[in-house]
């Protein structure tokens, strides 16, 4: 299959990438590198999701796009006024690939769509409720989306990511974040101990991300283990590893987490033959193998 990627340098366009080169698909990304070959064999676009490069994207012929761009810097993402640009861009970017031959597209989703309800979130059931402009950016596209593409016969996927993790995020996502403490030799005092999310593997999203393009599926579908770890896991797990358990400690003022229970329901992408590779334990090693030096 020949695949098109947006964000094909970013933390999930990349692993996703890594997996459909291993699969042996045919890869293009969207990206304002040189043109030619780029890494691993896929080839580059040189272009924007604003001013994509249409003449190049129809010679490559894509059959599926991935599309992973957006804006995504911890501390930005949540609400940063180019939310609205991405959801224009994509929304024009989308309307074009019909005329191009493609006939599925994957939109990377998030799981802070949905009501916080304290149970598993399910695509038939959970009800959306996006509270930040990232969120409710992302379920304005979806909805565009549907409208915009009905009749093409292009088919549309909503992979809603959980909370990916692994080698390749950014310095200031959590696991990296507590680990830069810990390397300090800083104490990290838990505010919100009991907050318990689903925490993925950057390459367990790309395998899931890969399936949901091979099996063309359609809706929504969460991209997650369906497995619940509390922060003070996740942060005793890694001072372990780190070789500091005793730095993790309870704050003297403890917080509620409004998002405090936000876990998948992961039957969906389940019944496409997946389930998650890496476990919690050996992700955090390979995390901070990476940060060694």
């Amino acid at each position: 299959m020949r695949i098109l990627v947006t964000g094909g340098t970013g933390f999930l366009g990349g692993a996703f990438l890594r997996h459909a080169r291993l699969a042996g698909h045919g890869l293009a990304m969207l990206s304002r590198r040189a043109p030619g070959v780029g890494l691993d064999g896929v080839r580059c676009l040189v272009g924007s999701l604003a001013e994509p490069p249409l003449a190049e994207i129809a010679e490559f012929g894509p059959e599926a796009v991935l599309h992973a761009a957006w804006v995504a810097t911890p501390g930005v993402y949540l609400d940063s006024p180019e939310n609205t640009n991405w959801l224009d861009w994509s929304r024009a970017f989308a309307r074009r690939l019909p005329g191009l031959g493609v006939r599925h597209l994957t939109v990377l989703g998030t799981c802070i769509e949905y009501a916080i309800t304290g149970q598993p979130l399910s695509e038939a059931q959970t009800p959306l409720d996006p509270r930040s402009p990232y969120a409710r950016a992302k379920v304005a596209l979806n909805q565009a989306l549907e409208s915009d593409l009905a009749g093409t016969g292009l088919g549309l996927a909503w992979a809603r990511i959980f909370y990916p993790y692994g080698p390749g995020e950014h310095p200031a996502r959590l696991a990296s974040s507590l680990l830069a403490k810990l390397k300090a030799g800083q104490s990290i005092a838990l505010r919100t101990p009991r907050s318990t999310k689903d925490y993925i593997h950057e390459d367990d999203v790309g395998r899931a991300l890969l399936k949901v393009v091979e099996a063309g599926w359609h809706g929504p579908i969460n991209i997650g283990t369906g497995t619940g770890v509390t922060v003070e896991e996740l942060a005793r797990t890694l001072a372990g590893l780190a070789g500091h358990p005793e730095a993790v400690v309870t704050a003297e003022e403890v917080v509620a987490d409004p998002l405090d229970h936000v876990v998948a329901d992961a039957a969906r992408i389940k019944s496409l033959g997946w389930s998650p590779q890496v476990a919690l334990v050996e992700g955090l090693r390979q995390l901070v193998e990476a940060r060694r030096g």
